[in-house]
């Protein structure tokens, strides 16, 4: 029997009815899907054979090894001992589009969205379980005290919706927390009218001091003609929408790129 690893956040699936759940919300279009961290194979084992080709990253030596011993002879799936934070997707996959999907270890969920909007490019949906309350500000929208950094990164390129909720007692060993599974789908226009790490620079600087007005925590962005200027300086963070912020963040630009080098 193998043991969870705290130190890699483990928590293994073990009621089959939410696996097979978590599988049928995967559209796959693409025919391409990575689970991320698939441990024993309990959403794996409903992944194999829906779609065309199937990556599995798993950083556990052990589990990977379990995994090629189970699944390693199928041609259709392919299995890398790795980070996933650090694996090379692009080398793996080309320019092809591919879903993401996983119970996805509770340490890193913020780290895989922001991974994910780094390849939105590639990356047209993602399936996966959260901490309840991770799944919460993932999907929330301005007025709501979830809404932060990841809502308004995230709302630029998908159109996030919390699909099922789950219990501590359906892991082993059981979470002190809540789970959730929510479904990403990248929206048909994902353009921005900034640069994309712009956008990050004004609305990490503008939730940074989540309790300031802006024309307080954006102080070092712009200068304070521009802040007592524009009424939208006026009003916190959580209020402000996502079209709001990325105007924001063109202003930051303009401004940035009309100073002296």
């Amino acid at each position: 029997m193998i043991r969870a690893k705290k130190s890699l956040g483990q928590h293994f699936l073990h009621e089959v009815d939410f696996a097979r759940r978590i599988a049928a919300a995967v559209l796959g279009e693409s025919g391409n899907v990575v689970e991320v961290g698939p441990g024993q194979g309990m959403l794996t084992q409903f992944l194999i054979g829906r779609f065309h080709r199937l990556l599995l990253i798993e950083k556990d030596t052990l589990l990977s090894q379990l995994i090629s011993d189970r699944w390693g002879s199928d041609q259709n799936i392919s299995i890398r001992e790795a980070d996933f934070l650090s694996f090379d997707l692009k080398g793996f996959w080309g320019s092809q589009q591919f879903s993401l999907v996983g119970n996805f270890p509770y340490n890193i969920s913020s780290q895989i969205i922001f991974r994910m909007l780094d390849l939105r490019e590639q990356i047209p949906e993602l399936v996966g379980m959260f901490q309840y309350e991770m799944a919460r500000r993932i999907v929330s929208g301005p007025g709501s005290k979830e809404y932060g950094i990841l809502s308004v990164l995230a709302a630029t390129a998908y159109e996030g919706r919390l699909l099922f909720k789950v219990p501590a007692g359906a892991f082993s060993p059981p979470p002190r927390v809540e789970s959730a599974v929510i479904r990403m789908v990248r929206k048909k226009d994902f353009s921005l009218p900034c640069d994309y790490q712009s956008l990050r620079v004004v609305v990490r600087a503008a939730f940074g001091q989540r309790r300031k007005m802006l024309r307080n925590s954006l102080k070092a962005l712009f200068p304070d003609e521009t802040l007592l200027q524009d009424a939208l300086f006026e009003r916190r963070p959580e209020q402000i929408s996502v079209s709001e912020f990325v105007d924001i963040a063109v202003k930051y630009e303009l401004l940035r790129d009309s100073l002296p080098s």
